[in-house]
């Protein structure tokens, strides 16, 4: 048998099994001992029927007349179930006197007082004026065993509804008290992947204390290491905008001023460099800001109108219109998700379309009523292998585009932080080439 994995249904499944056992082996008993004391009852009864038939069989007999030895049956007054029969006999063998039912063939010879057996019936044999007369009382076994079995049936019974009422209560009283344990399972799973507050214990029972501490100090571990990386990460890239931001500006006025075509191109060169530099940094502050937390959103936003003005924005970047598609509902599309969070988001996976898609397609970008944004472009597709990695920061594939490889890594967080889902799909759906990212917006309201 294969035990159930729940800790609840464990508990209900042993005590319950443990009790049906007991209750099994204490009905046995009482059952053994109930058939013992019954045997001795029903004895007593033969015994006492013999005692007394018998005087009356001897007054009867020696009222004969001396000539009538003839063997006789008691009449009886109307049609009943007779328990017993019995046979009166001399010392000779000569049955006397017998019941009107009773069958001689299961009535063996005279061998003592007190009792026998026979496959069929149990025997009780007496004898009064010094053996002259005995009297044999027969019961059927199969009385005996008749009564015992609707004794027993009658003890079954009620047996056949405790039973499943103890089994149903014991779940009861199981799952009852493992509510706290239910409730803190429940704390757990409910958590996103950015939360890594204390789990509130409740009345846990003293065995899943430690437990619990030992969850709520690995979370606070877990906290402070992921806080002291992000602010690491964070300062980084702020502190490097200013000097970067500098450095290219007296980059740029150095090409401005110069004259020296050699000086001029590795101007450029430092310019580009500086620039990349500087996206680099302004990435990982986005990356820093989407591993942070708290990207849910106080209120629902349109995500439909946000999605408007990235695309507006990277329409003017990329040189005019046509180059990006967009496809949105004619209703709001609202969802519990930090304004800026989603603009982010929406962002890299625009812009990772942008710069990684064919130039002679346009991007296509949609959204759904029912939260699925979905960003397409053209291009050789993706190797299945390689689709899963390109989520991983600093994952560029094979891009010939320059970029950090922190675009989708980015998307990637800010969906598992939002309790979204982010996939990737290549080749594009009813085509043979192409990229499409696939976003489905959790806590739509």
């Amino acid at each position: 048998m294969i035990a159930p994995k729940s800790l609840q249904w464990r508990l209900s499944l042993w005590l319950g099994l443990g009790i049906a056992l007991v209750w099994a082996v204490a009905a046995a008993v009482t059952a053994q001992n109930l058939r013992h004391q019954m045997d001795e009852v029903f004895d007593s009864e033969l015994a006492e029927t013999g005692q007394r038939l018998l005087p009356l069989a001897v007054r009867d007999i020696i009222g004969r007349d001396s000539d009538d030895s003839a063997s006789q049956s008691v009449a009886t007054m109307r049609e009943h179930d007779e328990h017993f029969t019995y046979v009166v006999r001399n010392a000779d063998g000569q049955t006397l006197l017998r019941s009107h039912r009773a069958d001689p063939a299961i009535f063996p010879p005279f061998n003592g007082m007190g009792f026998s057996d026979t496959p069929t019936h149990r025997l009780y044999s007496d004898a009064a004026l010094q053996g002259t007369i005995t009297i044999t009382v027969a019961e059927p076994q199969a009385r005996r065993r008749a009564v015992a079995r609707e004794v027993l049936l009658g003890l079954a019974r009620p047996l056949g509804l405790i039973v499943p009422l103890s089994l149903i209560g014991i779940w009861a009283v199981v799952r009852l008290s493992t509510t706290s344990l239910r409730r803190f399972r429940s704390e757990i799973e409910l958590r996103g992947a950015g939360d890594l507050t204390p789990v509130a214990a409740g009345d846990l029972p003293s065995e899943i204390r430690p437990v619990e501490q030992a969850v709520n100090q690995l979370l606070e571990r877990l906290r402070r290491a992921l806080e002291a990386e992000r602010s690491f990460a964070a300062n980084s890239a702020h502190e490097l905008r200013t000097p970067v931001a500098a450095a290219l500006a007296q980059t740029q006025r150095l090409i401005i001023e110069t004259t020296d075509g050699a000086a001029r191109k590795r101007a450029r060169d430092i310019e580009a460099a500086l620039r990349g530099l500087s996206g680099l940094s302004e990435k990982l502050m986005q990356l820093a800001k989407a591993e942070g937390g708290r990207l849910h959103g106080a209120e629902a936003v349109d995500t439909g109108t946000i999605l408007r003005m990235i695309v507006g924005e990277l329409t003017a970047n990329a040189g005019g219109t046509g180059r990006i598609e967009l496809a949105l509902p004619d209703d709001p599309v609202p969802a519990r998700i930090d304004p800026d969070a989603f603009a982010i988001l929406a962002r890299n996976l625009i812009e990772n379309a942008l710069k990684h898609g064919s130039q002679a397609e346009p991007v296509r970008v949609a959204l759904s009523m029912d939260g699925l944004l979905r960003v397409a472009n053209a291009g050789p597709a993706v190797p299945q292998d390689l689709l899963a990695r390109l989520l991983n920061p600093f994952e560029r594939g094979r891009a010939q585009a320059q970029g950090a490889g922190l675009g989708l890594a980015i998307a990637k967080a800010i969906a598992a932080g939002t309790d979204s889902s982010l996939e990737l799909i290549s080749p594009r759906e009813g085509r043979e080439d192409g990229f499409e990212a696939r976003l489905r917006i959790g806590r739509l309201t």
